[in-house]
């Protein structure tokens, strides 16, 4: 029997985590989730990748009219070219399964990405020019903050 993450995590003194600190709580639910050989919640991974590169697209939206579960999340995106693709989010990783809101199209095949990065960033030359841009400003405010 499966079940989703949840409940606090004590806090352990020395923990090393290859996060940044905006990205704590999510680094610790997926190591939560491993160490306790559990399911991931996909609706929950949605919310997170939406969230994650939302300023990089023009819209972007966990459907609520595909069904998503522990194993599958649909997510719709619009690139910022225009261009409207639906995305299914699995263990894995995502791929385009339509070319338009909510829309699952049986026939299309196409390739599985580990990242919603590296998805858009084959879909979408504004989000590659986006996320490059957003990755300049934090190195010039690492920069200017003598880090």
């Amino acid at each position: 029997m499966s079940r989703k993450c949840s409940g606090e995590l004590p806090p352990e003194e020395g923990m090393e985590v290859d996060c940044q600190p905006e990205d704590l709580s999510r680094c610790l639910y997926e190591e939560r989730c491993v160490e306790l050989g559990e399911v991931k919640d996909m609706r929950l991974e949605a919310e997170a990748v939406v969230n994650d590169v939302l300023f990089a697209v023009t819209d972007m939206q966990v459907s609520h009219s595909l069904s998503s579960g522990l194993d599958v999340a649909y997510i719709n995106v619009e690139t910022r070219e225009g261009n409207r693709y639906c995305l299914e989010l699995t263990e894995a990783g995502l791929r385009v399964v339509g070319h338009g809101f909510d829309q699952v199209d049986e026939e299309l095949s196409s390739q599985y990405h580990e990242t919603v990065y590296s998805l858009l960033d084959s879909l979408s030359p504004g989000y590659r020019e986006a996320f490059g841009n957003a990755l300049l400003q934090r190195l010039e405010r690492l920069k200017q903050n003598g880090h």
